[in-house]
């Protein structure tokens, strides 16, 4: 039987921040992980990863029995790799048959190769691995969908959300349901799960996609929620308007409206605001009003800083990206296409913030600062997590100090600039 092997490839960067504390394939799109989706597509097989050396420590946590970066595996049976950032969902790759490398515009999304063909293979990481096979196994290019950027995320998140619903197999109100609300369109594209609550005067909205509201998820009064949409495990809407293409939690707080938004989990948004296009990774605190634009003024394509850089994401509607543990105070404005690091503190101060927040700073009164320092910014990471009954593992420290590290020279470059205004 052949092993599965998911691997990022070198493109991880190009969904930085999200992708600083997390491997490309535990981002989400729809109800699940990218990586949910592909083990949803093999059940039963043995799998291995491949990700960054850094983030091996903290993964290995959630799958404590599976090898991680271990090239000893590649020799020694027949394998199926897959890209992790590969959108798995009905055009997955079979397990048996031929050796086989598929191509999507040079990348490789998957390769089916035999024990003997790996062996002749050696290799000091997963990427040179990759090319030696190239040249020994046929390629044919295919079209599917490969998560380079992260609109791509965005983009396609309500019709994933469509088919994760049809996958559950599941229907149906099984938890409370206030006779004073209403399921304004098809009842069977809904489902509220058992241990779920909506209380009185919420409507839900199935005229364009199915509506999950899952396992310990409360939708409080005057709430409206439009398909296709998830509320994730132990999540509280708060009087919110949840658009269509919207997937929320775990166990988030969610106020105000939201659009064509990924809030992967633990997030705070009590309050009034706008958030839309845009992914929040995980303990992300938005402060009241704050509020994004995701259309310009101009109705023209969106830049985005990627890599360094400005890109052009020809899409005319980008919200924001905002990294884990960052926060906002009230009346804090982004602008269209804006990439925030990973435990920022931001204030608000009347205006529009840089597009380009590097990771582990303070903007306040309209200039970047180093804030209190780094050990500071772990102990509210700490206080905040215990308010959720969680906590910073050592892998977790130890992972922030080497982005932290990571990030040092971008940081230093926003705050000469701060220095200098």
């Amino acid at each position: 039987m052949r092993r599965l092997c998911v691997f990022e490839d070198e493109k991880y960067c190009n969904l930085y921040p999200l992708t600083f504390l997390r491997p490309v394939f535990e981002l989400k799109c729809g109800c699940t992980s990218l990586l949910d989706k592909i083990l949803r597509n093999y059940k039963g097989a043995e799998v291995c990863f491949f990700v960054r050396d850094y983030l091996s420590p903290t993964f290995k946590k959630k799958f404590p029995t599976a090898p991680i970066n271990d090239l000893g595996i590649l020799g020694n049976s027949d394998l199926l790799l897959i890209n992790g950032r590969w959108l798995v969902v009905d055009s997955a790759v079979e397990m048996s048959g031929p050796e086989e490398i598929g191509l999507c515009d040079g990348d490789v999304v998957y390769a089916r190769v035999n024990r003997k063909t790996a062996a002749l293979c050696s290799a000091d990481n997963i990427q040179i691995f990759l090319e030696q096979i190239k040249s020994k196994i046929k390629t044919r290019s295919i079209s599917t969908d490969l998560i380079s950027y992260p609109w791509d995320l965005i983009n396609h998140n309500g019709r994933i959300i469509e088919q994760d619903f049809n996958s559950l197999g599941k229907s149906g109100i099984e938890g409370k349901f206030s006779s004073f609300s209403t399921v304004y369109g098809e009842e069977d594209l809904v489902w509220v799960a058992q241990s779920a609550e909506v209380q009185p005067f919420v409507v839900i909205d199935t005229t364009h996609g199915p509506v999950i509201i899952d396992e310990g998820a409360t939708i409080f009064p005057y709430s409206r929620i439009e398909g296709p949409s998830y509320i994730g495990r132990e999540t509280y809407i708060y009087g919110a308007n949840v658009r269509e293409g919207t997937a929320i939690g775990p166990m988030c707080r969610i106020g105000g409206e939201v659009e064509e938004s990924i809030i992967h989990g633990y997030t705070n948004k009590y309050h009034e605001g706008f958030l839309g296009h845009s992914y929040l990774a995980e303990w992300v605190n938005l402060g009241a009003l704050t509020t994004n634009s995701d259309l310009k003024n101009d109705y023209s394509q969106v830049q985005v800083y990627i890599r360094g850089g400005l890109t052009d994401s020809n899409e005319t509607k980008v919200g924001c990206y905002i990294g884990d543990h960052t926060k906002t105070s009230i009346g804090t404005f982004f602008n269209t296409g804006t990439v925030v690091g990973i435990m920022c503190n931001l204030v608000g101060s009347g205006g529009i913030l840089p597009k380009f927040v590097p990771s582990f700073v303070w903007f306040l009164n309209n200039r970047f600062y180093k804030g209190y320092g780094f050990n500071a910014m772990l102990n509210t990471a700490r206080a905040v997590m215990a308010r959720r009954n969680r906590s910073l593992s050592d892998e977790d420290v130890e992972l922030m100090r080497f982005i932290h590290t990571l990030t040092k020279e971008e940081r230093q470059t926003a705050l000469k600039k701060g220095r200098k205004t």
